[in-house]
């Protein structure tokens, strides 16, 4: 992929977040995933790929756009798998709280995992503890090789994990190791990219989310030479089936950083929505707002904090897509 299209990325992720943005706070979470939606599909159709959707909003039948299968782009000779979350965190917008971003994730064609709308089990960890970790090993294990590939020890590693019933028993192991939980609502893909950076205050990221998600932090992971480790979670028999109809021969095999995302030649940006550990939220300004984003090309290991200006009046189409539509 031309290293240009990293930018052109960022402006697709720029776009969705203004347009979710409007609806902090105000306790509609399906009105708020709808307008990134919106956006985010209206922005794609101007930047030069043969995009195809892998991860989205669901089948065709779910979703009217940025369906798994819709083409996206205005066309060209580059084709491409496109993985993508306009808003990350939908409950986090409609509550006011940190940690909603709209992301994207592209890859040459055919290396994302077509990862099916299910529950991963994951372990995320930034470059330091990369190679460290196994999802198959203890708890207790995994945190101890990350707190002395870290330099750390155990009480001052944190760990992320989301808040859930089905989490009760490795909080309480994480506990007795010793370790920090952050426990979180909604959205785990920020703090699996956040465990890249080591100012984050996110060392480690644990637990089972979407599928979906794990796709989505593993290519920023890439990029950054961070490490994420995954397992489907089949609820059914007609999950497991899913799994396979979609290429992944054994729904119970542990899959790597490279089974999630076969290529280093990986572009990842998303732009905060709402402040959190890794990005600032959208600030409205009069006539405009200001974006904090960040996107990376895996090629390459170039890592852009876009902090943009946006002025309605000089580019009236993103600021009709940020009206708050009823």
């Amino acid at each position: 992929m031309e290293r240009e299209l990293a930018l052109e990325f960022a402006r697709v992720t720029e776009a969705a977040a203004l347009a979710s943005a409007r609806w902090m706070g105000l306790g509609d979470k399906i009105a708020a995933d709808n307008a990134a939606v919106v956006a985010m599909r209206a922005v794609f159709d101007t930047v030069h790929i043969k995009g195809t959707v892998v991860i989205g909003e669901g089948e065709m039948d779910e979703a009217p756009m940025l369906y798994i299968g819709e083409e996206v782009g205005s066309g060209g000779e580059v084709e491409v798998d496109v993985a993508v979350d306009p808003l990350e965190g939908t409950n986090l917008v409609a509550k006011g709280m940190p940690g909603a971003m709209a992301v994207v994730a592209v890859a040459d064609k055919g290396c994302l995992l077509h990862a099916p709308d299910m529950y991963m089990d994951k372990i995320a960890v930034g470059p330091k503890a990369a190679g460290k970790i196994d999802l198959a090993a203890p708890v207790e294990d995994n945190l101890k090789a990350v707190a002395l590939a870290l330099g750390k020890s155990l009480p001052d590693l944190t760990v992320v994990i989301l808040e859930r019933p089905r989490h009760l028993e490795l909080i309480e192991k994480v506990r007795k190791v010793g370790a920090r939980i952050q426990l979180i609502t909604d959205g785990d893909v920020s703090p699996a990219v956040a465990a890249a950076f080591e100012d984050s205050g996110v060392d480690v990221m644990l637990g089972i989310g979407g599928a979906p998600e794990g796709v989505l932090a593993a290519a920023a992971l890439k990029a950054l030479g961070g490490e994420l480790q995954g397992r489907l979670v089949p609820a059914n028999d007609q999950e497991r089936e899913r799994a396979k109809s979609m290429g992944i021969a054994d729904p119970d095999a542990l899959l790597t950083l490279d089974d999630l995302v076969k290529s280093d030649d990986v572009i990842f940006a998303a732009t905060g929505i709402t402040t959190g550990n890794l990005l600032k939220g959208v600030r409205f300004t009069a006539g405009g707002a200001v974006t904090h984003t960040i996107v990376m090309r895996g090629k390459t290991g170039t890592l852009r904090m876009i902090e943009a200006h946006h002025r309605f009046d000089k580019k009236p189409s993103w600021g009709k897509l940020c009206q708050k539509i009823q």
